[in-house]
């Protein structure tokens, strides 16, 4: 039997950040991980530059059952704080739309820099090591059984991710531990993930696949505007993402392909002009063909505008601005970049991430209940809820 004063199990991005934390103050930390190689899920964020944080960061841009919770460990441990560790470890970084931060070069330099950091302050982290049972000692100590052997310990970090991206090694082994435990879990689901469609929907927009355009989606009296994208199986982009997190099944979502535009104005302008040209030949000037075939009948993009009433013209705009689709589902965890619900944050104390009714086991991470928009805020809260643990562990 192995003796430390802190087993974290998974060694993604609040694993490893908990762990540099613990270590700094002089814990004795072990980090186990059932995966061959540590930080998978950092490599593939940010389509391998990691979105690793954003410059606007706030509990608006969360969701959880209890909107409050994420406040402490993300003002104890902030964006700014992650930043300046980048900047002292020399990493390039560049700002991209809404305040997203991406590494220059690859997503493997922050990686480096938490391995970096946990050798600095003489973390192990054992790989290739499946946990086969938790027991809880007395004095509230812990005995992990693993593949590699046994481990004791005075604090239990869980640090192992939510179902995402199975592909990446993702589990249901946090949840499992939870429930061992007696701790309530808020139900869970795919977030920030392609929608897809009802059947004639997806006749309709399938040969559409590959065409991206900046649009406003709307959904359940949530909004976001940034590109959206056709695929063969649905709808997907940055704000279909978004979206997704809080789209309900059975519920519509509203799309307005031209956003902030005056084209209704712009038709009766032209109009009252003795304008004769089709409607098509304008709409082209605004949006891909294929798109405008895919939503105005022909009939009436073959129109000149001399043709059409002023209520024919009010309801193009309608279909152009107010496009109303049922999504039929998600493509589910196995192309979800998170999971909504989790580990009751009830259940945890926001200011140490320890559990209320179990003392000396803390979560971090993805495993609990909240969930970060698109743009770097679920690497923040990995980076501060994994600091935040490490504080006290």
């Amino acid at each position: 039997m192995e003796k430390a004063d802190v087993v974290i199990i998974g060694a993604g991005a609040s694993g490893l950040m908990c762990a540099i934390e613990a270590g700094k103050r002089g814990r004795k930390v072990v980090v186990l991980d059932h995966a061959s190689k540590p930080g998978s899920k950092i490599l593939i964020s940010g389509g391998g530059r990691s979105n690793f944080t954003n410059y606007d960061v706030g509990a608006d841009n969360y969701i959880s059952g209890n909107a409050h919770f994420c406040k402490s460990a993300l003002s104890q441990f902030s964006q700014w704080d992650f930043i300046s560790m980048m900047e002292s470890y020399g990493i390039p970084f560049c700002e991209r739309s809404h305040g997203q931060l991406f590494c220059d070069k690859s997503a493997r330099d922050i990686l480096n820099m938490l391995l970096e950091e946990c050798e600095r302050y003489s973390v192990s982290i054992r790989m290739s090591c499946k946990i086969e049972l938790i027991e809880r000692e007395a004095g509230h100590h812990f005995l992990a059984h693993s593949s590699r052997g046994d481990f004791h310990c005075q604090s239990l970090v869980i640090a192992t991710g939510g179902l995402s991206l199975p592909d990446s090694g993702a589990t249901p082994f946090g949840y499992k531990l939870a429930k061992q435990f007696g701790i309530n879990i808020c139900p869970t689901s795919p977030g920030l993930v392609p929608l897809t469609l009802q059947p004639q929907d997806k006749a309709r927009f399938s040969p559409l696949s590959g065409i991206a355009v900046d649009a406003m989606v709307r959904c359940l009296d949530k909004s976001f505007r940034e590109n959206l994208l056709f695929t063969h199986r649905g709808l997907s982009g940055p704000a279909i993402l978004q979206i997704s997190s809080y789209w309900k099944p059975g519920a519509d979502i509203i799309i307005d392909l031209l956003p902030d535009s005056d084209l209704e104005e712009k038709l009766l302008a032209e109009k009252q002009k003795g304008s004769g040209l089709k409607l098509k030949t304008i709409l082209t000037k605004k949006l891909p063909k294929r798109l405008i075939a895919s939503v105005i009948e022909e009939t009436k993009l073959e129109q000149s505008l001399q043709e059409m009433s002023r209520d024919s013209i009010k309801n193009v705009v309608d279909g152009i601005r107010h496009l109303i689709i049922r999504p039929n589902g998600t493509e589910g965890y196995r192309t979800a970049e998170v999971t909504l619900g989790g580990i009751d944050c009830d259940e945890v104390s926001s200011k140490t991430m320890e559990c209320r009714n179990v003392p000396g086991l803390y979560f971090t991470g993805e495993l609990l209940d909240v969930t970060g928009w698109l743009g770097g805020y679920n690497l923040q809260w990995a980076w501060s809820s994994g600091w935040t643990a490490g504080q006290y562990v």
